[in-house]
C-alpha cells in the first residue's frame, strides 16, 4: 500500500516580528505561518496527522522523503510575476480576475451581454475597478451545459478580446479548445484558463507551449454535462485534487510549458458536492506545495446558495466576498470573481489590515 505525506501551512500569524525562525512566509505573499499540518495517507486512508512547529519543519520534511522535501521548498519559495503581453501581474499579493462571460447560458450572468460592445464596456469597467486580468469566456461550463462549436465560441470572444487587449487590458481566454486558444491568443489574449487542465483537446498543450503563455490548470471530475450527478472521491478530496493537479503540472511541463507559467485552480463546483467544496476551501493552502500560483474561483457558486437559504446567483455577493477573503488568507494569488469593485474593496481593507500589522510597532 503506497504511503505519502502532505504538508499544509497552518497557524497563521499577522506578522513575523520577534518570531525569527518560528514562522515562514507563504509563497512570497502576505501570509506567515507558524506550523505545518503533516498528514500521512496510506492508500485512500488518513493514518496520521500532526502539527510540526516551523523551526522543525525543514528537518521533518527531509526525513519524510523527496515529496515532502519538495513541498516544503515550494511552500516557502516566492512566486514570480505573470507576464501577460505588456502587463506584469505581481503575485506577492492577491489579485482580482474579472469574469466576463459572453455566453447565453452561463449560470450567473449568461445572456447579460447581447453584443460585443456591451461586453467590452463591462471589461473596461472591471479593469478600471482594479481587476488585474479580465477572463473572457464564450462557452458555459456550468453543470449540465452542452458543448459549444468552436466556430461559435471564436465568434463570441475574439471581437471582445481584440478591443480589450488593444486598450492595454490584460486578457485571458477561458476555453478548453485549441482552435479557440489560437484565435484568442492571436487576438491579444495573453493567458489561457482551461477548466479541463489540457485534457479536453490534445493540441491545447502544444498551442500554449508554442505561444509561451501562462495557463490555468483547473481540477474537474467529469464533463460539465454530468459532473454534478454523483461526485465521488476514493480518498479525502483535498489530497485527491492535489495529486491530480500534480500529474497535470507534470504533463504540462512535459509538453514544454514552464512551471513558472502554470497556475492551479481547485475547481470549486466542478464535480464536487457542497461538502467537498468546503473541505477544499479549508485546505486551500495545501496547494502551494505544488510550486505554482493558486487561483480560486468560488464567486457566486452553488455552495454559497446551499448555505444561505438557496439564494440565487445574483444574491450571493456576501458569500462570494467571504470566500474571496478566505482564499486571500490562505495565500491564493488570483481570485476569479464576478463582482470586481466589491472584491477589490474587500481586498483593500484586508490589505490595510496586513499593512498595519507589518508596520513598525
Amino acid at each position: 500500500m503506497s504511503e505519502r505525506h502532505y504538508l499544509r501551512p497552518t497557524a497563521f500569524v499577522d506578522a513575523p516580528f520577534g518570531l525569527d525562525g518560528k514562522v515562514a512566509r507563504l509563497a512570497g505573499g502576505l501570509g506567515w505561518f507558524s506550523a505545518l499540518e503533516v498528514t500521512k495517507l496510506a492508500g485512500d486512508r488518513i493514518v496520521s496527522a500532526e502539527l510540526i512547529p516551523i523551526d522543525q519543519a525543514a528537518e521533518a520534511a527531509a526525513r519524510l522523503g523527496p515529496d515532502a522535501e519538495r513541498a516544503w521548498r515550494n511552500l516557502t519559495t516566492p512566486r514570480g510575476p505573470l507576464t501577460l503581453g505588456e502587463r506584469v501581474v505581481r503575485l506577492d499579493q492577491p489579485q482580482t480576475v474579472g469574469i466576463l462571460n459572453v455566453t447565453p447560458d452561463s449560470f450567473s450572468d449568461g445572456g447579460r451581454f447581447v453584443g460585443p460592445g456591451e461586453a467590452v464596456d463591462a471589461g473596461f469597467a472591471m479593469a478600471s475597478a482594479g481587476a488585474a486580468i479580465v477572463d473572457v469566456g464564450g462557452e458555459s461550463t456550468r453543470p449540465g451545459a452542452k458543448p459549444v462549436w468552436e466556430g461559435d465560441e471564436i465568434e463570441r470572444v475574439v471581437p471582445v478580446i481584440e478591443q480589450l487587449a488593444r486598450s492595454g487590458t490584460a486578457v485571458s481566454i477561458d476555453t478548453r479548445k485549441a482552435a479557440v486558444m489560437e484565435a484568442s491568443l492571436a487576438a491579444g489574449a495573453a493567458m489561457v484558463n482551461d477548466v479541463s487542465a489540457l485534457t479536453f483537446d490534445e493540441r491545447a498543450a502544444g498551442v500554449i507551449a508554442d505561444a509561451g503563455a501562462p495557463v490555468v490548470l483547473m481540477h474537474h471530475q467529469g464533463p460539465p454535462e454530468t459532473m454534478q450527478e454523483a461526485p465521488l472521491y476514493d480518498r479525502p478530496v483535498a489530497y485527491a485534487v492535489y495529486d491530480w493537479l500534480e500529474a497535470r503540472i507534470e504533463a504540462a511541463e512535459a509538453a514544454g510549458i514552464a512551471r513558472e507559467r502554470i497556475v492551479v485552480d481547485p475547481g470549486i463546483g466542478f464535480g464536487k458536492t457542497v461538502r467537498h467544496n468546503l473541505q477544499l476551501l479549508n485546505s486551500l493552502a495545501l496547494l502551494h506545495g505544488l510550486g505554482c500560483a493558486v487561483m480560486l474561483g468560488a464567486s457566486r457558486k452553488r455552495t454559497i446558495g446551499a448555505l444561505s437559504g438557496e439564494a440565487p446567483p445574483d444574491q450571493r455577493l456576501a458569500g462570494s466576498l467571504a470566500l474571496a477573503l478566505k482564499g486571500a488568507e490562505q495565500g491564493a494569488q488570483l481570485l476569479r470573481v464576478h463582482d470586481v469593485p466589491e472584491t477589490v474593496q474587500a481586498l483593500r481593507v484586508w490589505r490595510g489590515l496586513r499593512d498595519a500589522a507589518l508596520a513598525p510597532r
